[in-house]
């Protein structure tokens, strides 16, 4: 069983069936009935904390870099999931200016269309280095992160962020459903994209100047606790999930 699967049962666990009541134990669900539960139903207690971190950088070949990074973490002690904005970086030497981008990449349109994790890097320039990462944590019997503050400016649907260096401009925003976090280059150099929702996480980067270096970075931090399953309070929350579930299910 993948990690993506493993995860997903962990979370959803909504179809435990009847003579698991005593002892969580996971099982793999058909892709059709992950489709029916995905994000509606939570093990109770069994998940005490939820993060995400998307990050790009660019840094260019002047030494101007600039990094947006949304983040969101939810715990017991959360009212409202909220994703905070940070943009920062600096304008670089400023010994040299960095010469136009003149290389051209074409197509890709279908990059936007695929299922899953979709990753790719293109470039039509020399020298440069571009990184696509994602990283799923989970931590179990573990604690809750204790009065976590997150800064930077919080993200409202149809409110772009957007700031910038001599590196270039980001731009957040609540798209979709989800979370795009979008990095122009500055003088042709090329631009990054993140995109998380809808069940798909994109990250591409398109490089059409020289010496550049990229980081796409998405984290997913998840924190379960171990809570005995006999108790009676828990035992009844079980027993009104299974109630929804569909027959045959």
């Amino acid at each position: 069983m993948n990690t993506y699967r493993w995860l997903t049962v962990m979370c959803l666990a909504a179809s435990m069936p009847a003579h698991a009541a005593s002892a969580f134990k996971p099982i793999e669900l058909k892709d059709a009935e992950l489709a029916d539960l995905r994000g509606r139903f939570v093990m109770p207690g069994r998940i005490i904390s939820f993060g995400l971190v998307m990050s790009t950088t660019w840094t260019n070949s002047t030494g101007a870099t600039v990094t947006g990074t949304a983040s969101m973490q939810v715990n017991s002690s959360t009212i409202t999931p909220q994703f905070y904005v940070q943009v920062t970086g600096h304008d670089g030497t400023g010994i040299s200016k960095q010469p136009n981008g003149t290389g051209t990449v074409i197509g890709g349109s279908g990059l936007g269309t695929g299922q899953g994790v979709t990753q790719s890097v293109r470039a039509a320039g020399d020298g440069n280095t571009a990184n696509n990462g994602v990283d799923i944590n989970v931590t179990q019997n573990g604690l809750s992160p204790a009065n976590i503050v997150q800064s930077g400016q919080a993200l409202v649907a149809g409110q772009p962020i957007t700031g910038g260096t001599a590196a270039g401009q980001v731009t957040v925003s609540a798209v979709n459903g989800g979370l795009q976090l979008a990095l122009l280059a500055n003088n042709n150099q090329g631009h990054a994209l993140q995109q998380i929702g809808g069940g798909n996480l994109l990250q591409g980067t398109v490089i059409q100047g020289n010496s550049n270096f990229i980081n796409n970075m998405t984290q997913l931090n998840v924190v379960l606790g171990n809570p005995a399953l006999n108790n009676l309070a828990q035992n009844l929350n079980l027993n009104q999930l299974k109630g929804l579930r569909t027959p045959g299910s």
